[in-house]
């Protein structure tokens, strides 16, 4: 029952049929669920998607949505494949505060729509519409909250829905039903409206292909970015002690998708609010929870339609206000002053531009502003101590911090080239060599001591780092230059190059 809305009204934004929606989540729902990562995570429209795609539906037409929808799937399914969606680990904490906070903040704007008389100024509470509106979606709420008091056998989402339908229709309200949201058509049932598995009916061709990339390309992060980190936060309430797989769950919504192409849906992604519901019904970490509520969703558009029409839409509303409520993440607000500032920026630049532009967008933004900040902090912490030794005839450098591109500039300044001794010893006991500009590093210091004439010896490398580094001379040191090697007292590293192809997903 909480899908509807959201398939109704993302259809809207894209601009088609209430009917393509429903059957979107129906198909797109089963398909994530059956070959995704078994997280119980919903799949349906969704906002995000649908707005993306909105201007591809209203200047080329329903089919190239399907289209879009099925190179989309076919993108997420590659990416799933390739193990691409192991990026997901580097999206750091804040910038899940931030997805939560500003979803939830586009699911209550969205929400509000209802409240408002032709998308304008709210309803009057004196009105016998915006009484009954107001009234029966805080019935829906505090039955919500008191039926798992009274019992556990009703689902409170779904005892509530029929109480509020049960009130409205007996009282014969004045309240919007999804019947007249949607088109009486919508609900109308019946086999004839399954859709039919073909093609979309688009002109196969390079400039088809042009035309609707952009728009997948899009589609395919949004939807992937978006259920990925619906996964980790279902993953955390559900705690049952396994983690879904980022790489199975990619490939799921791209099958979800691409079978939602080929049967004329608009695609979608998981939707955190519901998948939460699911969660907390005892859902959560169930594959079948997700085929379940899509084959319910199929025999209910078929079967139970003319019923299904009759839900006022205010009951939902308030389920909906519920997963918002819950959706957003209140301990941010009280740990704002506790954290450092950059990750309080982070916080609100996401939430900022997932409610003003796309989640895409935001995460990228946060993961860029959290990179950058984290780089310029580390590039802070590399110091040295220089000692004196064998009668002031050698300087010793003991450093200590990360080597790495961020820090290169402030090692390059550590060492006096000029004034120090003839011979120097460099330690790398406390600093750890972190990558290729670590190593030009070291290499342009020993440059600079052997333009001054100057011997330079250098210890408690890793084995790699030597190896690397005796690589760049070609295996010949420069007169004056000696890497010192203690296999029991040399760390162990390695510099960070590629990303391990045996890395668990």
């Amino acid at each position: 029952l909480a899908m509807i809305p959201e398939a109704v009204a993302f259809s809207f934004v894209a601009g088609v049929s209430p009917l393509v929606g429903l059957w979107t989540t129906a198909i797109l729902g089963f398909f994530a669920a059956a070959f995704g990562s078994g997280a119980g995570l919903m799949s349906s429209a969704s906002g995000a998607c649908s707005v993306v795609v909105a201007t591809l539906g209203r200047s080329y037409g329903g089919a190239y949505l399907s289209a879009c929808a099925l190179l989309a799937g076919a993108l997420q399914a590659a990416g799933g494949i390739l193990g691409l969606s192991r990026l997901i680990r580097l999206i750091p904490h804040p910038c899940m505060l931030g997805f939560v906070n500003g979803l939830a903040i586009v699911m209550t704007k969205a929400q509000l729509y209802h409240f408002r008389v032709n998308g304008d100024a709210f309803m009057s509470i004196r009105s016998a519409a915006g009484a009954s509106m107001y009234g029966l979606t805080a019935l829906t709420m505090i039955v919500v909250k008191l039926l798992p008091r009274i019992t556990k056998v009703i689902p409170p989402t779904l005892g509530a829905v029929i109480v509020s339908t049960l009130v409205s229709t007996y009282l014969k309200l004045p309240v919007q039903t999804l019947a007249d949201v949607a088109g009486s058509e919508t609900f109308a049932g019946g086999l004839s409206g399954i859709p039919k598995l073909a093609l979309p009916a688009v002109p196969f061709s390079f400039e088809t292909l042009k035309i609707v990339l952009p728009f997948a390309m899009t589609m395919a992060a949004v939807g992937t970015i978006e259920s990925l980190l619906t996964m980790q936060i279902v993953d955390g309430m559900v705690d049952d002690g396994k983690r879904g797989s980022t790489k199975q769950e990619c490939i799921g919504q791209g099958v979800g998708n691409m079978m939602s192409g080929l049967t004329g849906g608009i695609g979608g992604c998981a939707l955190l609010g519901q998948s939460i519901i699911n969660a907390q019904s005892g859902g959560g970490g169930a594959r079948w929870s997700g085929m379940s509520m899509a084959l319910f969703l199929a025999a209910g558009i078929i079967y139970g339609a003319p019923l299904l029409g009759k839900v006022p839409v205010a009951s939902l509303v308030g389920v909906m206000l519920l997963v918002c409520q819950a959706t957003f993440s209140w301990s941010s607000l009280r740990i704002m002053n506790k954290i450092p500032k950059l990750d309080a920026a982070v916080i609100a630049l996401v939430s900022i531009l997932t409610v003003e532009r796309d989640l895409a967008q935001a995460v990228v933004a946060g993961t860029l502003v959290s990179a950058a900040g984290f780089a310029w902090k580390q590039s802070t912490r590399l110091m040295a101590n220089s000692s004196m030794t064998d009668n002031g005839n050698v300087k010793v450098y003991k450093l200590n911090g990360p080597l790495y591109f961020g820090s290169t500039s402030q090692f390059a300044e550590i060492f006096d080239v000029r004034h120090d001794p003839a011979d120097v010893i460099v330690d790398f006991s406390d600093c750890r060599v972190c990558d290729h500009s670590a190593l030009e590093a070291i290499k342009n210091l020993i440059r600079r001591y052997g333009d001054a004439r100057k011997t330079v010896s250098i210890r408690r490398l890793s084995k790699d780092c030597t190896q690397l580094l005796e690589r760049m001379y070609d295996g010949v040191l420069p007169p004056g230059v000696f890497i010192q090697t203690d296999p029991e007292g040399d760390p162990v590293y390695g510099i960070l190059d590629v990303m391990p192809s045996d890395m668990p997903v």
